[in-house]
């Protein structure tokens, strides 16, 4: 950024010196003219009009800063001299970029006033109507590129705007995939631990098999959360793609993993090879709905039902019984939950429903397509 910034001020500082260069050339040229022509009516307006272009050319410095400011003196000094056009010209010029349209206008009209009195001061060797249009189109032409000018820096304005907004939301996006990925993969493994160290602290008189059993689960869940922390804390800065991404053929291994805790069954016909989009947001669909009934059907079996090919789509549906209050599991067990879920499947151009059951369970059905 430092660098840019140098870069623009060495550019600017290049631009300033070549606008007073050729400002000093056309005041040294307007003098030569002059002397060839021959002297005004009265003479000494000559010698005015000179220090008068001659006080102007260090105004031009003041463009960037105080357009109005420097652009006031030289309109006054255009009712009597012909020096000062080059620095009004560039003033004019800079009043309309810079400054609002209502200013600009003002600013301009008064400059046109006073080329009307320079005509009477100093009347031309050519005809009236010549005069007035020349002023005029030279007027004209300034304010056209000046509003040009005006116009390209506010579409370049916006546009970089634009693209700073964008980049806000791809950051925006990357944070929620991010929070998305954090809730799917360590609540899964938490709900684990929370079922096994709530059994072992209910049944403390369980045989000494079972409380070891579940004492392992812990252990194990334990470890495998860390390691999954480990993983995104060390990809933080990483672009969201590189996260550790499941895929379908991680389901059995996730039923697996669950299975000790819970009365799962698992039924995959999948025909051919699933695409990388479709098979993660299945996954962790599966996921959060197994993890809702730990938390809200305890000891209620699950069935996990995927069936895909490249004709109909991908199918993935997790139904489960009532839990130990006969109630079916609620629609959402957390902020992200299933409300999170519908997202990820709109996003994989697919939907998901999910409600109660007749039998007092609860089920989720999703449809992703083959393409995603």
């Amino acid at each position: 950024m430092s660098g840019e910034k140098t870069r623009r001020g060495a550019r600017g500082v290049a631009v300033d010196l070549g606008v007073f260069a050729v400002g000093v050339f056309v005041y040294l040229f307007i003098a030569g003219e002059r002397l060839n022509a021959g002297m005004p009516s009265p003479p000494w307006l000559f010698d005015v009009d000179m220090a008068s272009g001659l006080l102007a050319l260090p105004l031009l410095w003041l463009r960037r800063r105080w357009p109005v400011q420097a652009a006031v003196p030289l309109v006054l000094a255009s009712t009597y001299s012909e020096t000062i056009a080059f620095p009004l010209l560039v003033m004019l010029y800079a009043v309309v970029v810079r400054r609002p349209l209502r200013t600009a206008a003002w600013v301009y009209a008064a400059s046109l006033a006073a080329a009307g009195v320079y005509i009477v001061v100093r009347p031309d060797e050519m005809p009236l109507a010549v005069s007035i249009g020349f002023g005029l189109s030279l007027h004209a032409a300034v304010a056209g590129w000046g509003l040009f000018s005006r116009y390209r820096r506010q579409l370049e304005a916006r546009a970089a705007q634009a693209e700073q907004d964008e980049r806000e939301r791809a950051r925006q996006r990357a944070r929620d995939e991010l929070a998305r990925e954090l809730h799917d993969m360590l609540g899964h493994r938490l709900s684990l631990l929370s079922l096994h160290a709530g059994g072992m602290e209910y049944r403390p008189d369980a045989p000494p098999e079972e409380l070891a059993r579940a004492a392992g689960v812990v252990r194990e869940q334990s470890t495998l959360a860390m390691r999954d922390l480990r993983e995104i804390i060390a990809i933080l800065r990483a672009p969201i793609g590189e996260l550790p991404q499941p895929r379908i053929a991680d389901l059995h291994a996730l039923v697996e993993e669950a299975r000790p805790a819970m009365r799962i069954e698992l039924a995959a016909d999948v025909d051919g090879d699933v695409p990388e989009r479709s098979g993660r947001t299945a996954y962790r669909i599966v996921q959060e709905a197994l993890t809702n009934a730990r938390k809200h059907a305890e000891d209620a079996p699950v069935e996990v039902t995927v069936e895909g090919r490249a004709a109909d789509g991908l199918s993935v549906t997790v139904v489960n019984g009532p839990g130990r209050d006969g109630g079916p599991a609620p629609a959402s067990s957390s902020g992200h939950g299933l409300i999170g879920l519908e997202e990820r499947a709109a996003l994989a151009g697919g939907r998901l429903e999910y409600g109660a059951t007749a039998a007092g369970g609860w089920r989720v059905h999703a449809w992703l397509p083959w393409t995603a």
